[in-house]
């Protein structure tokens, strides 16, 4: 057995980087692919492929952290500092989204009729289906939060709570689904379009990653992998999850709220 002299944990040669990241290619290139041909082939076995290579890297790491026990307290530090440098670099990319709404809405040009939003544009009630979204989101943040406050007190609605924040996240989704499906204008009518679009798009995949997350945290609750002192996976999902709201709350107040008053 090879002596260890260091809090360190070596990662062992693994598949799944260098796999997600040519799924991730094929995303990107099935999302296009999309767009220019209305086949959606590509995006499809490119989101399943991608899923799978999700749980066999997550499967990996619970291996890793519960059963052989290599997260000593500095690797879970490291960890939890790596997640808050994604965390940065996520606020980062949707920053870039929210710039570019505010530059074109601030200063409309002349082929949107000088307004925002453009004339014509029949835009969303922000008093209906966004306004449920906004509570679901909302109640989901204090569903996870006493989900995390029951696992450090050693109580037993961790699971309850979980599994409600689930069902949110889910019908979230749902509702975005309807929402774009009886949308009156597309992600090409102009610039409008285009931007509420990539942006509520964007923010849907990281609610459905974000419930994926909870998803496997729920079966690692279910197997026992947590205790009220170790549940390193829960808290970063917690994070991400309140990172997820957050995010949400901006995103109505810009595009749903403002352009209707």
């Amino acid at each position: 057995m090879e002596k260890r002299m260091h809090p360190y944990h070596l990662v062992d040669k693994s598949p799944w980087p260098i796999m997600s990241a040519i799924t991730a290619l094929g995303l990107a290139s099935g999302l296009i692919n999309m767009f220019s041909t209305k086949s959606k082939m590509l995006l499809m076995i490119s989101m399943l492929t991608l899923m799978m290579m999700m749980y066999q890297w997550w499967r990996d790491v619970t291996r890793e952290s519960t059963y052989q026990g290599k997260h000593t307290k500095k690797v879970m530090n490291g960890i939890k500092f790596g997640m808050l440098l994604f965390i940065f670099s996520e606020i980062m990319f949707f920053l870039s989204f929210f710039w570019t709404y505010f530059h074109s809405s601030l200063s409309p040009t002349m082929e949107i009729g000088l307004s925002w939003p453009p004339t014509s544009m029949n835009l969303f009630n922000p008093m209906e289906v966004p306004l449920l979204n906004t509570l679901i989101l909302v109640s989901s943040g204090v569903t996870i939060t006493w989900a995390h406050h029951s696992l450090m007190m050693k109580k037993n609605n961790t699971m309850k709570a979980l599994m409600m924040t689930i069902i949110l996240g889910i019908s979230f989704t749902l509702l975005q689904y309807m929402e774009y499906w009886m949308a009156t204008f597309t992600m090409s009518d102009s610039v409008f379009g285009s931007i509420f679009f990539a942006t509520t798009g964007m923010h849907g995949m990281h609610v459905i990653i974000g419930t994926l997350f909870m998803i496997i945290c729920y079966m690692r609750m279910y197997k026992n992998h947590f205790t009220n002192n170790h549940h390193t996976g829960m808290e970063l999902m917690i994070w991400y999850w309140h990172f997820v709201d957050i995010v949400w709350l901006f995103l109505y107040m810009s595009y749903y709220w403002w352009p209707s008053m």
